[in-house]
């Protein structure tokens, strides 16, 4: 039973068109959070895989440290590993940002040096800068790739805040 249950599992992961990864269907849309008056979703942009993030404590005024999960099995190995982040509004570029999350000499997280196939979950504190979320709606592309330039995961996201 353990034989069939971890071919399956391959087979969902190396066929994800058969197993509704792609082929013309989207992944699902995810609720980060949602609370009075701010509302956070994202849906992976990576056709080969989905993966699991949330926000502890939703709020228009973001803290310097918020509390995060993060779910995803590696497809490459993460020697290096990058964030970037475009952040637009009616259409418009607001920020571009770029930020090494894992270096060689600097690893900043316990999952970095990950192998292929291995689960990276994080669940603790991520600096940012402390604001307040302006009243409208955003679209956010995340993007976390390897120093080959391989996609770890992809998300569009919408910030919606009243």
């Amino acid at each position: 039973m353990k034989g069939f249950t971890a071919a399956l599992f391959l087979w969902t992961l190396i066929f994800p068109s058969c197993s509704g990864g792609s082929g013309g269907r989207a992944w699902p849309t995810h609720t980060v959070c949602s609370d009075s008056g701010l509302e956070v979703l994202y849906q992976s942009c990576d056709p080969l895989q989905d993966f699991g993030f949330s926000i502890e404590k939703c709020s228009k005024q973001l803290k310097s440290n918020i509390n995060i999960r993060f779910g995803i099995i590696l497809r490459e190995d993460i020697k290096e590993l990058f964030l970037d982040l475009a952040l637009m509004s009616q259409g418009s570029s607001v920020l571009n940002f770029s930020y090494p999350i894992c270096e060689v000499a600097l690893p900043k997280f316990s999952f970095c040096g990950r192998r292929k196939g291995e689960q990276i979950y994080y669940a603790g504190p991520v600096n940012n800068p402390e604001f307040t979320i302006p009243q409208g709606e955003y679209q956010v592309l995340l993007e976390l790739y390897t120093e080959k330039r391989s996609t770890v995961a992809c998300a569009n996201a919408t910030i919606m805040c009243s």
